[in-house]
This record gives structure tokens, sequence and C-alpha cells, in this order.
């Protein structure tokens, strides 16, 4: 039998299985469903985002053509078509969004990969949709964010950290701005994810090198064939991805784990640092947050190295 014949046919049983598992449940007219779609591998899908992308009587979506291969691969045809509804259109598309809904249409929303509203299209038209007094449903599946953070094995070493997380999304692409980024992280007590593209993966990876041995699970081409998870201190991160060039391409997740607890005394002395080192040359900087703060020089030296590094400057 065809290879693809046969995986056409394994797909038609999910979308029988998927009107058996979800069908029972009521499913609103009128009523904007945000459904989450998988982040590379196609049978990440959930059955009942299967149902309901089948029911829908208009789905609306970032890229029509990326929505058509996922939709054909499953066999399900559009009642209406395809909406397209991006960053660039999303404020004006919503508009007609709620139009269909008010007429009591049932309308879905996805995105390219993952769930709508996180860095990703969705969230301006999930308000204009409640503002308009309309129904939102959420269909919850496939995430880069807790994906990676599943795998990452996070402990905590403050009470009740383990587990907490911040989801801190793409950094500044200039590089003063991204430096300045992650010094703020320096000193957060959970774990921060973050994502990247694959032109500046490597420009992220000197910022987050400041960080000295601050451990970074980093994640590349999730659920994908070439998939990776890596665990390294931070400012091994540059080796790490120059060591093997497949290792800079794909799409990035990074979860920053939590800062190790530090007396206050120390974060004190890092923010007199930070803020001598704007105004002032490294070595004098230093002199002087160590005579303010009482902090060892030498630890100080070296954090300013790695801030004046970060930033792509010279001692």
């Amino acid at each position: 039998m065809n290879p693809s014949a046969t995986v056409s046919a394994s797909f038609q049983s999910a979308l029988q299985a998927a009107r058996e598992a979800a069908g029972s449940q009521h499913y609103p007219q009128g009523t904007l469903y945000v459904v989450a779609t998988p982040i590379g591998n196609l049978a990440d899908i959930t059955l009942r985002a299967l149902h309901v992308l089948g029911l829908a009587d208009a789905i609306a979506c970032e890229d029509t053509r990326h929505t058509q291969g996922l939709l054909r691969a499953y066999g399900i045809e559009p009642r209406a078509g395809l909406l397209a509804l991006h960053q660039h259109n999303e404020a004006q598309a919503a508009q007609g969004v709620v139009e269909r809904l008010v007429r009591g249409e049932r309308v879905a929303y996805v995105s390219d990969a993952g769930t709508p509203g996180v860095s990703d299209p969705g969230a301006r038209l999930v308000a204009a949709v409640r503002a308009a007094g309309q129904r939102v449903l959420p269909l919850p599946g496939a995430s880069s964010v807790t994906t990676l953070l599943s795998a990452a094995g996070l402990v905590g070493d403050a009470p009740g950290a383990e587990g907490a997380f911040v989801f801190q999304g793409f950094l500044s692409s200039k590089a003063g701005e991204r430096a300045q980024a992650v010094e703020q992280l320096r000193g957060e007590s959970r774990a921060v994810v973050l994502l990247e593209a694959p032109h500046r993966i490597e420009a992220l990876a000197r910022a987050l090198a400041a960080l000295g041995e601050r451990r970074v699970t980093l994640g590349r081409e999730l659920t994908k064939q070439f998939e990776q998870v890596a665990t390294v201190a931070a400012r091994d991160l540059p080796d790490w991805l120059a060591a093997d060039a497949q290792r800079t391409r794909g799409e990035f997740a990074l979860v920053l784990h939590p800062a190790p607890a530090a007396g206050g005394d120390d974060a004190q002395a890092q923010q007199v640092l930070q803020l001598l080192l704007e105004e002032l040359p490294l070595k004098t900087a230093v002199r002087l947050a160590a005579q303010i703060t009482g902090a060892g020089k030498n630890e100080l030296y070296q954090r300013a190295l790695e801030l004046r590094k970060a930033q792509g400057g010279e001692p």
C-alpha cells in the first residue's frame, strides 16, 4: 500500500474518533473557538480540535496556506473557506469575525502553530469578541512553552518556586536593550521562558552568557524529526551552538532556570555596579561599587566584564 494512502487513512480514522469522543458535548453557536494546533508534529492535534474544526461555520487563521495543509491532511473541508487573520490585519479582521458571531455562527481561530495569543495573533481577536459580548471558548493543546518546561527539570530554591515560571517571549533585537533585559532577569527566582528565531539565536546566546553558571534549557525543533533538548550553563551556550552548525537551525524555545537564592547585599552590589557602569569606565565603576557596598572587588570585576561583553562593548 502507498505510505501516503496509509497516513491519510489513519488521519481519517482520527477524524472519526474525534466525532465519537467529542461529539456528545454541546458546542454553542455565536461562539469563537480558540483552537491550539501542533507546533511541528501533525499527530499532536487533539480529537476535540478536529471535531470543532469540522463543525465550525468558518475558520479564521494566521496563514490560510498553512492551515489548509492541516485541514487537508485530516479531510476537513471548511464550510465557508478560510478567513485570513494575522498580526497585520487582526484589528480589522476581528470585526468581520464578530459580525459572524452575532449572526449565530461558530468561528474557530487557529494560528500557524501552538496556542493562539501566546506570542501569536489571537489576543486582539479575543478582546474584540469579548467587548462585543460574544462568547469565547478555548481548546487547549500544543504549546512550545509548556512542552519545554516539562522537559527542563526545574527545581526552585525558594519556597513555592518549584514549577513557577514567567513567560518573557522574544527579547528585543537591539543589542543594548537585549542585554539590559537579560540583566533584569538575573535575580528572577522563577524560571523564565524565552522564544527566538534561528537568525537571532546566536545573539541571544551571547547576551545570556553574562549570567555565568545559570542553567539554560534550550529546545530546538520541538516535536519534529530533529528535535533537540539540552541544558547547559549560560556562559557555555554560545560555544554549544557553535559546536554544530545544525544547532542554529529551526525555531527555539529556552528556559532560563531560577536564580539561586541570593542575599540582599549581593543583589544591591550588582545593582550599584550596573548603574555605575552606565556612566564610568569599568575599573572605576568596580572600585566605587566595592567601596559603596563592601562587596569583593574580584567578583565585581568579573561581573562587570560579563556585563560589558553582553552589551558588545570593550572593557
